[in-house]
């Protein structure tokens, strides 16, 4: 993310030459914080609580990778950079597999697979319901995310359901905000900015069809 706030990015790049590197070290670095959790799990330095903390862990990674997601879009509005397209699906997924892993740890670690137990957590609790509402929604537009899926949809009909990630984004941070108890400062940023990219993208959208229209308007 460079030449408007750092310097240094080539023309190139900003127009969007393949950066073969970058994806597979998104996912590096991606994989780090989980590394992380399983080592200090193993040597049993997870805190007090380590069913809680790797949960809490685990969805705050889903939660950052998802708001970076549906940050790429503005990024290219605003900067020009082809680059943050061409990175939003694998940054999508990477908060797909962390929501997963979040999930998967309340479902078998913190309840012991307890269905009955889980229903009624979910139906009781009204963070772990909207939490719960944002998983079920990325689980589809994971599924959708390939190029072969694409071609399958049609491009406007994949569109449709991948702003979707917007109403997941939106719930992964109320479903932060709800469960923060005293200090909301952080997951208040993640709607605050959530609700800006969305802005910007209505903006934008209706930017282009006011133009496509004056367009029309001038042809003879």
């Amino acid at each position: 993310m460079a030449s408007v706030v750092g310097g240094g990015e080539s023309s190139t790049a900003r127009r969007g030459r393949p950066l073969p590197w970058l994806a597979p070290a998104i996912v590096t670095g991606g994989l780090v914080p989980l590394a992380g959790i399983v080592l200090r799990a193993a040597r049993g330095t997870l805190g007090a609580n380590p069913v809680a903390e790797a949960l809490n862990e685990l969805g705050l990674l889903a939660l950052i990778f998802l708001v970076g997601s549906l940050a790429m879009t503005p990024l290219k509005i605003l900067f020009g950079w082809n680059w943050a397209i061409r990175v939003r699906r694998v940054v999508g997924l990477m908060a797909f597999a962390y929501a997963c892993l979040h999930v998967a740890t309340y479902a078998a670690i913190d309840q012991g697979v307890d269905l009955g137990a889980i229903v009624a957590d979910i139906g009781k609790r009204p963070f772990i319901f909207v939490g719960f509402a944002a998983w079920l929604l990325l689980v589809p537009l994971a599924i959708t995310s390939t190029d072969k899926m694409v071609r399958r949809l049609g491009f406007v009909r994949w569109k449709r359901i991948h702003r979707l990630a917007y109403v997941a984004g939106l719930l992964g941070a109320t479903h932060f905000f709800l469960r923060v108890k005293k200090d909301v400062t952080e997951p208040v940023v993640y709607l605050v900015l959530l609700a800006a990219f969305l802005s910007l993208r209505v903006y934008e959208s209706r930017r282009k069809a006011a133009a496509k229209r004056a367009r029309a308007a001038a042809r003879p």
